[in-house]
């Protein structure tokens, strides 16, 4: 029987979960929400984290344990504002999380912090990294132990801006029949704290081949890069924002271009949906967040994970979000807290 959706940590709001598996553990790596009294925009600063935590589990059903705080916006060097969303790799002994922050500027950037240990604390670096712009960071790491990050996101992410990996303040979206924006791909250094070239587009693909234009807003890219690789497969999935799906693309190699499948995850409670995915115990787990428990607060976020199955021909089948007008008032009660 397949197992029910579990709210990870009711005690605080949490979001954008990058769960890995590291020392026999899941580790998870969210976002912070919190009540920052932020007006709701497109640019979101009502999405004002100051910091990152971490979690553990050592099976999906047992206790959570909580690491504590691991990195705040005062640590960082060339902070600005705004702890986004995050991700974590292993290599050598270290513990490498990237993280998506705007610099003094205001302009998203992307930095390094190290650690000797998954739980952390991080050290982070004196400057983001050079030629990284946007949010929504992902590495991951092939095998043949050579790490890629995949990165960008629209309207907040500041995406929008960018052509050629430059910062063009007279550009903008692209029109509805013109190819939509593409998520960003670039192989990392030996050291894991700079490119290795420059970044590329990582493109999605109908089944003609044909890439996706901007107007499809129920499949094109908006932000959340996760990748993973089933049966020799890369499977890149993403959420289309303002449709509120996460989708994903199947590609030969990590780069692309990546094929359109269908849909991972239908909506759920709240505007944003970000997600990972990671094989632990002999299945395959979708974490991911909704705003059931603050009552629809589509600014504070609590993680979940449910199982995540794929058919015989390897397509993943595609997970119905709770909506929350199905949801017993009970529930609601139950899961509620205080922002």
């Amino acid at each position: 029987m397949k197992q029910q959706p579990r709210y990870l940590f009711p005690e605080d709001y949490m979001a954008d979960p990058s769960a890995h598996v590291f020392e026999d553990k899941i580790y998870i790596y969210p976002s912070h929400d919190w009540e920052s009294g932020k007006p709701e925009n497109d640019n979101g600063d009502h999405f004002d984290m100051k910091d990152y935590h971490v979690f553990s589990l050592d099976s999906i059903d047992g206790k959570v344990t909580h690491h504590g705080e691991v990195l705040r916006v005062e640590d960082i060097p060339w902070a600005g504002r705004q702890l986004w969303d995050s991700d974590v790799a292993h290599k050598d002994g270290k513990y490498y999380l990237y993280f998506s922050m705007k610099d003094k500027t205001d302009i998203f950037r992307i930095g390094v912090a190290v650690s000797d240990r998954p739980s952390g604390p991080f050290t982070p670096l004196d400057t983001p990294i050079d030629g990284s712009y946007s949010i929504d960071p992902c590495v991951f790491c092939d095998s043949d132990e050579q790490y890629y990050m995949y990165f960008g996101g629209i309207w907040g992410g500041q995406l929008q801006y960018y052509r050629n990996n430059k910062l063009n303040a007279d550009v903008n979206l692209p029109l509805f029949h013109d190819h939509s924006l593409s998520p960003k791909v670039v192989r990392l250094s030996d050291d894991m704290l700079s490119f290795a070239e420059i970044p590329q587009d990582a493109l999605i693909i109908d089944e003609a081949g044909n890439p996706l234009k901007q107007g499809d807003t129920e499949r094109r890219f908006f932000e959340a890069s996760w990748m993973h690789k089933y049966q020799g497969k890369y499977y890149f999935s993403y959420s289309t924002g303002d449709t509120h799906l996460l989708c994903y693309a199947i590609g030969d190699n990590p780069y692309g271009p990546f094929t359109y499948q269908g849909v991972i995850l239908t909506p759920v409670v709240g505007w944003t949906t970000h997600h990972s995915i990671v094989e632990f115990q002999g299945k395959w787990w979708l974490f991911y967040h909704d705003c059931v428990p603050s009552a629809g607060k589509t600014w504070l976020r609590s993680m979940k994970v449910v199982e995540l199955e794929y058919d015989d021909q390897g397509r993943i089948k595609t997970i119905e979000g709770q909506q929350i007008d199905n949801l017993e008032s009970s529930t609601i009660e139950q899961l509620h807290r205080k922002s």
